[in-house]
């Protein structure tokens, strides 16, 4: 259970740190395309030459933001896999930082090639600016990985 309230937890601070990009007029996360290529995945297409132009799926938000959560869920189950149980007893900001920075990996070689935009955004007109802005992102995952942990065990950071 601590794996999945970790999980939702960090997913939550990614979140709001996107809300405040959003809000400086940062390009974010579109969740519907998240879900788009989740629906077409589950129909045996990985691949995309451009999500926004592949068709629609019903309902592809809602399932982009289960995706999302499914996804921050993994994300904890990997760092108590590599950082041990006894991780969850005592939380590092060490560990959490390291899997939450290279889980950036999933969107820059999984994601984006499939989405269309090419591995590590190279498809994309500022293709190191993205890079850097996807670590950015999951960089705070990692640190939302930290803290969730922290609520966990009831203690203040």
């Amino acid at each position: 259970m601590e794996i999945i309230i970790i999980g939702i937890g960090a997913t939550i601070i990614f979140d709001a740190w996107l809300v405040l990009l959003k809000r400086m007029g940062v390009k974010t996360l579109n969740m519907a395309f998240i879900g788009r290529w989740a629906g077409h995945l589950a129909r045996g297409q990985f691949a995309h030459a451009s999500i926004a132009a592949a068709p629609a799926v019903s309902g592809e938000r809602a399932l982009g933001w289960i995706v999302h959560y499914a996804i921050g869920v993994a994300f904890a189950a990997a760092l108590v896999a590599v950082a041990g149980q006894e991780w969850l007893l005592a939380p590092s900001i060490g560990p959490a930082l390291a899997v939450g920075i290279a889980t950036v990996g999933a969107p820059l070689f999984i994601m984006q090639p499939a989405m269309g935009l090419g591995i590590a955004s190279s498809k994309t007109p500022a293709p190191l600016q993205n890079c850097l802005r996807s670590l950015a992102n999951h960089a705070v995952f990692g640190l939302g990985l930290y803290l969730s942990a922290l609520l966990c065990q009831g203690i203040a950071p």
